[in-house]
């Protein structure tokens, strides 16, 4: 699914909107280039290249930050082009950049000719952007599943290849391989299991990865997003090679069980069992979620207020997890060892502790899930162990880029995802701060007292939360159109509980539960993770809090990335350059407009915005939906709190058992609003007249051509085409999702 772009309606409400396609052919008007035109623009092209070339010569070029930024470019270009045709002329462009490169600049050994710098940026970063194409072109091809036709209802009878236990929503996960009756073929399908449908052990470790199930189940081609600016969750479910989705119908038969010998699944599900049952409540899951990697167990109103306190990345096992076991290890290795002065004469010490430090992080990793962002940290970590070892700068763009690159190159899909952007944007925005001259003049040794040390390393610590939100700040407002304000200032707090106080006293608990004597320290762990969730809840609750952000257009969030990387990757005055598109982004994004009308992909839903007397936005509502995911798109996009009133019980709308009528009043007109409620059979003279009258007709239905609104018919005609619809009245602009 890729966001189309916005399209301009005709002015004339009673007009239809139509296509107009310009075709420019200079080479038909008979105008040629002189001589001297061409001389002039072959002078040009040679002084922007020596410019570039003296620029790159005194920038200091290192080309692998830059390559895995081209790399991910390639993958991101490969998304965002719409076929086969067009990822191979991408591709294409890439190698001809390279070819060109090597026929206007052959000799590499001259300095100044051979334009060395530009050269080799050129060849490389041509070269690196096919290869994201080509990977992740690669990657769709191996793990994508063609999803089912239509939703079916299906006994399935398949081995469980993943158990993810969700005691907060009273239901367990399973992924399922099964194999289709007719035509043998295998696939994978998510299926959610109510507790009340497991028999017996089935709910034990008999139900576990390896065992074989049999159950009814409902199941769903995988949702396309609801809304333009929504989750894809059928993009995801394709890398993941998921077919179809679905709930449990009825009881789960256990046909054979797991194997008995315990895998890193059974571990982990036996710590989070452990670890919530020696601490209570709400502390409990978040002190599981720390120890295992399971957040199933975590309430709803607990994930809203992390998130909306700045302080949810806590729960997702990442950068801050790994890198506090492997440091808690390193540093016990090393000091342990020094005790024993006749080994600390014969070994390099940092050597065998950076050794037991990547044996801590690899097997929390594994503990945890091993996802995306871990691995990633993970990875990150072993090359600053690394550098550790050999005596080397360990924190460094380039390890950075090195970390992106291996992700890339396992999980290309992971670049267009929250996680992987989020990750890397707060590493290389607190590598770019650290690095800065006046953040080392700030930090330098100097003669003072230890209070005055202390005060500057908070200082430090608060710069160091704003610019992690200031460069987070557009990833989560595209991609969750809500971010949390105050969360540099909870971090100040929220990061050094979590990381000196609360996971070292999880591992001790652990450990002291070997011989039973554990007890306080989880006591501890109670008290440090309520003050946590305490933190959370008093953060999020403030006026003023979370900032809501309808759907960015991609050219904001481009001009953002680009800029913060530029920001991160150049040294000097060079990099104030990026404040040229950041701040072009931000105007973009705060004018960003909210949609006077959101319209689901089936119809089924639709959202108006309106503005009530008190200046406050409000969302109605054409059904009282009761699913949670169509609610919070429609809340999420439109860029309100509150929950959204149903149309049927707006005094201003007219409703009726099959359509309901509203009249709003934007851009200087009023509009008149025809919304389809149900299926019934509707006399076409009457329904005919009623559209004629109404600008815009809503319906999840095939409507008859006889239906001929003044602007606007989204029956399921047009929807299946368009998928998802957001339209804004005061411009007369619709943007869609087309449907792959």
């Amino acid at each position: 699914m890729r966001d189309a772009p916005i399209i301009p309606m005709g002015d004339d409400p009673g007009s239809q909107p139509a296509a107009r396609v310009v075709s420019a052919r200079p080479w038909q008007s008979g105008a040629g280039l002189s001589s001297a035109a061409a001389a002039s623009i072959g002078q040009l092209a040679r002084s922007i290249a020596d410019y570039a070339e003296r620029f790159l010569a005194t920038a200091g070029f290192d080309r692998a930050p830059w390559l895995a930024v081209l790399f991910m470019g390639g993958i991101m270009t490969w998304f965002a082009l719409p076929g086969q045709l067009t990822w191979i002329l991408a591709m294409a462009a890439g190698g001809g950049l390279v070819a060109t490169a090597l026929v206007l600049w052959p000799d590499a050994n001259d300095a100044f000719d051979g334009r060395v710098n530009l050269r080799s940026a050129v060849t490389a970063g041509g070269l690196a952007f096919a290869l994201g194409i080509a990977v992740i072109w690669a990657r769709s091809e191996i793990v994508g599943a063609e999803p089912i036709a239509r939703p079916q209802v299906a006994l399935l009878q398949g081995h469980v290849l993943e158990r993810e236990d969700q005691p907060a929503e009273d239901r367990i996960r399973l992924t399922l391989a099964v194999r289709d009756a007719e035509s043998l073929a295998a696939y994978k399908v998510r299926v959610n299991v109510p507790l009340e449908a497991l028999e017996g052990g089935a709910a034990g470790a008999a139900l576990a990865e390896g065992a074989v199930v049999r159950l009814r189940a409902r199941l769903m081609p995988p949702a396309s997003p609801m809304l333009p600016g929504a989750y894809n969750f059928a993009r995801a479910a394709w890398f993941k090679g998921l077919a179809a989705t679905g709930s449990a119908l009825g009881p789960v038969e256990l046909v054979r069980a797991a194997p008995q010998a315990g895998g890193i699944a059974d571990i982990q599900r036996a710590l989070s069992a452990h670890v919530r049952a020696r601490v209570e409540g709400s502390a409990g899951s978040i002190a599981a979620a720390f120890a295992s990697g399971d957040r199933g167990s975590i309430a709803r109103a607990d994930e809203e207020a992390m998130r909306d306190s700045g302080l949810t990345h806590l729960l997702s096992i990442s950068g801050l997890h790994v890198s506090a076991v492997i440091a808690a290890a390193y540093l016990a290795v090393l000091k342990l060892l020094a005790l024993w002065p006749a080994l600390a004469l014969r070994v390099r010490l940092p050597v065998v502790a950076a050794a037991g430090g990547a044996l801590a992080g690899i097997g929390y990793t594994l503990l945890t899930g091993a996802e995306v962002p871990t691995v990633r940290s993970c990875v990150a970590a072993m090359l600053v162990l690394i550098a550790l070892a050999l005596g080397r700068d360990a924190l460094s763009v380039r390890m950075v880029a090195v970390a992106a690159g291996f992700v890339l190159l396992l999980w290309p899909e992971s670049a267009i995802g929250p996680s992987f952007q989020m990750s890397f944007s707060a590493v290389l925005a607190i590598i770019a701060l650290s690095t800065s001259a006046p953040v080392r003049a700030f930090l330098a040794a100097r003669e003072e007292p230890w209070m005055a040390r202390m005060g500057r390393r908070v200082v430090m610590l608060f710069v160091t939360g704003m610019v992690i939100e200031l460069a987070l700040m557009p990833v989560v407002l595209f991609h969750f159109h809500r971010a949390g304000l105050y969360g540099a200032l909870a971090n100040v707090v929220a990061i050094p509980l979590v990381t000196f106080i609360a996971m070292p006293l999880i591992a001790l608990g652990l450990l002291f539960d070997l011989v039973g004597a554990g007890w306080p320290f989880w006591w501890l762990v109670q008290h440090s993770l309520d003050l946590l969730l305490g933190i959370a809840h008093f953060t999020a609750s403030q006026p003023g809090a979370v900032k809501l952000m309808p759907q960015i257009s991609g050219s904001a969030i481009a001009l953002f990335a680009g800029g913060g990387l530029w920001l991160a990757l150049w040294s000097g005055r060079a990099r104030l350059l990026a404040l040229v598109p950041i701040s072009i982004a931000t105007v973009l994004t705060l004018l960003t407009p909210v949609p006077d009308i959101l319209i689901s992909g089936d119809g089924r839903q639709a959202g108006i915005t309106i503005t009530e007397a008190s200046g406050g936005r409000r969302l109605l509502s054409l059904r009282d939906s009761r699913s949670d995911y169509a609610r919070d798109n429609l809340i999420e996009l439109a860029g309100v709190k509150a929950d959204p009133i149903p149309l049927s019980e707006w005094p201003e709308a007219r409703c009726s058992d099959a359509f309901c009528t509203l009249v709003i009043e934007r851009g200087g007109r009023e509009w008149v609003l025809l919304m389809g409620r149900s299926r019934d059979r509707v006399e076409e003279r009457g329904l005919a007249s009623a559209c004629a009258r109404a600008d815009i007709v809503i319906a999840d239905r095939f409507l008859p051509r006889s239906c001929r609104p003044r602007w606007l018919k989204a029956d399921r005609r047009l929807l299946s085409e368009t998928g998802g619809l957001s339209i804004n009245l005061d411009n007369r602009t619709i943007c869609h999702r087309r449907r792959a």
